[in-house]
């Protein structure tokens, strides 16, 4: 399980993303901070692997907590959830070290899309030790993980839907092999011109591999992998 704390000053605020966080499998909210003061207290008592962090908090902003907390010595990620946008904030959450940056107000796909994208990487981490690749090749795997596991975002053409692409994310995840579009299809209960039309974006955005089965007779099959968590 993934321990999370949620920190935002607005006390119903807190409730409803910690409410999202506990519909997201693999996660737990282990605790709720409404200051920079009291996030501060909690990490110190409670082991916590990601902080959902609001930027205005009443005692100081969310980017002096997360100084504060690498200056203390802990290491939880960080996903700034805020309703700041300016461009100096965002920049500077990045310098700070924040993975993920969801802007308010923001739905529970946009959430989920972005929890998802942290347990891939997270998975990635543990992944890229086992396998013998270059230096490079597991570097850019690292860094290219949450990017490519995150489809939450606003890049989806016309008549797609981020549900429907987690959906095939999540049966090609799962699968123990590559799977073709009619697998795809029955696997996630949507039409066949669907899955394919799908796989299809999902190859150009780079979210999946495209393999080759060749039978004896007509045109070979195409089937298909999740790449964001090999």
């Amino acid at each position: 399980m993934i321990d999370v704390l949620v920190v935002d000053d607005d006390f119903h605020v807190a409730e409803i993303n910690a409410a999202y966080v506990a519909q997201v499998p693999g996660y737990r909210v282990t605790a709720r901070a409404h200051t920079a003061a009291q996030a501060l207290a909690t990490l110190e008592r409670t082991p916590v692997d990601l902080v959902l962090l609001d930027h205005y908090l009443p005692d100081e902003t969310g980017l002096t907590l997360v100084r504060r907390m690498r200056q203390l010595g802990h290491h939880a990620d960080v996903i700034m959830v805020t309703a700041a946008c300016d461009v100096t904030t965002v920049q500077a959450a990045m310098r700070h070290g924040a993975l993920q940056y969801l802007v308010k107000p923001f739905s529970f796909a946009g959430l989920r899309g972005k929890l998802d994208a942290y347990a891939g990487l997270r998975r990635t981490l543990q992944d890229v030790g086992g396998r013998g690749e270059t230096g490079q090749e597991r570097v850019d795997r690292i860094f290219g993980a949450f990017a490519a596991a995150d489809t939450s975002g606003p890049s989806l053409p016309k008549g797609h839907s981020a549900p429907t692409v987690d959906l095939i994310r999540r049966v090609l995840d799962k699968a123990d092999h590559p799977l073709s579009a009619h697998e795809v299809a029955e696997r996630t209960g949507i039409s066949r011109s669907t899955a394919q039309r799908y796989l299809k974006y999902l190859e150009h955005a780079g979210r999946i591999s495209l393999t080759l089965k060749y039978g004896d007779t007509g045109r070979p099959e195409h089937r298909y992998t999740w790449v964001a968590v090999n």
